[in-house]
C-alpha cells in the first residue's frame, strides 16, 4: 500500500504544480470566464479546489496528532463564495500548497498506518483512500481549469494510470455514486487500457478482463474524463470510440459524472 501511497502524494504534487504555474499568467477576464464544469467559472473551479485542500487537511493533520482548527465547513464555503476571483485563486494557491506539504511530510509508518475521519463517510479511511479522493477530485478540477483556457487539454497521464488502478481498488466505491448501470439495455464488459470496465447491476473497473463484449479505443487519460462525465463530444480526441455491443454515447450516459 505504501507504493500506492507515495505515487498518490507525487500526483497531487505534479497536479498541483501544474495548475500553480497557470494561474500568474492569467487575466481578470479568463478567471471569470467559462471552464470545463459547465456551471462554475475557472475562479470557481479553483474555489471548489482550495476550499476542500482547506477542510481536507484538516481530518489528515488530526490523525497524525497535529492540531487543526474547528471551523464549520459551511463557514468555509461562505467565505471562499464572497471571495473576489483574484483571491479566490491566490486562496487556492495557498491552502493546495499547505495541502500537499502536509501530505509530502508524512512519515513512512504514517502513510501506512494512519486512518482519516473525513467526516462524510461510514467510519474512518485508510490514508490512501483520502488521499485517492483528493487526487480524483483534483485530476477532473485541474482539467476543467486547463480546457478553458486549451480545448485540447487532457488529465496528466500520470494521474490519470494511477487512477485507473485505485478504480479497480480502494476507490472502487466512487463509481458507484454516479454511475448509472440502469441506462444500458444490456451488461457490457469492456475492454480498456489497462484493464476492463464491467457494467452490470454495478459499474466497475477490473485490472484485467475476460470475454469482453466491447472495446474502449483510446488514451487513459480520455477513460478517466469518460468516467468523471468530461468526455463530452467537443471534448473528445480523435481517434477515441468504443466498439462492441455498447456505443461512447451509450457509456457517456452511464457515467454522467459530477
Amino acid at each position: 500500500m505504501s507504493a500506492l501511497v507515495d505515487r498518490t502524494v507525487a500526483a497531487l504534487r505534479a497536479e498541483h504544480d501544474t495548475l500553480v504555474s497557470l494561474l500568474p499568467n492569467l487575466t481578470d477576464q479568463q478567471l471569470e470566464g467559462p471552464s470545463g464544469a459547465s456551471e462554475w467559472t475557472i475562479a470557481q473551479v479553483l474555489s471548489h479546489l482550495g476550499s476542500g485542500a482547506e477542510i481536507l487537511r484538516k481530518p489528515i493533520l488530526r490523525a497524525a496528532g497535529q492540531a487543526a482548527d474547528a471551523e464549520a465547513n459551511e463557514d468555509v464555503w461562505a467565505r471562499w463564495d464572497a471571495a473576489t476571483p483574484v483571491d479566490q485563486a491566490a486562496g487556492f494557491v495557498q491552502h493546495d500548497t499547505a495541502y500537499v506539504e502536509t501530505v509530502e511530510s508524512l512519515s513512512p509508518d504514517q502513510r501506512d498506518s494512519l486512518l482519516v475521519d473525513l467526516g462524510f463517510l461510514p467510519e474512518p479511511v485508510p490514508l490512501l483512500v483520502a488521499l485517492g479522493m483528493r487526487l480524483n477530485e483534483v485530476a477532473a478540477h485541474s482539467w476543467d481549469v486547463r480546457v478553458g483556457l486549451d480545448p485540447s487539454a487532457g488529465i496528466n497521464p500520470d494521474s490519470a494510470q494511477l487512477l485507473v488502478e485505485l478504480y479497480a481498488g480502494p476507490l472502487a466505491f466512487l463509481l458507484g455514486f454516479a454511475a448509472k448501470p440502469d441506462r444500458l439495455a444490456e451488461p457490457a464488459r469492456v475492454a480498456i487500457p489497462g484493464g476492463g470496465l464491467v457494467v452490470a447491476d454495478q459499474v466497475a473497473v477490473s485490472t484485467e478482463l475476460a470475454g469482453a463484449t466491447a472495446r474502449f479505443e483510446g488514451e487513459q487519460e480520455a477513460l478517466v474524463r469518460l468516467l468523471s462525465g468530461r468526455l463530452k463530444p467537443e471534448y473528445t480526441p480523435d481517434g477515441v470510440q468504443v466498439t462492441g455491443n455498447i456505443s461512447l454515447d451509450e457509456l457517456r450516459k452511464v457515467v454522467p459524472g459530477y
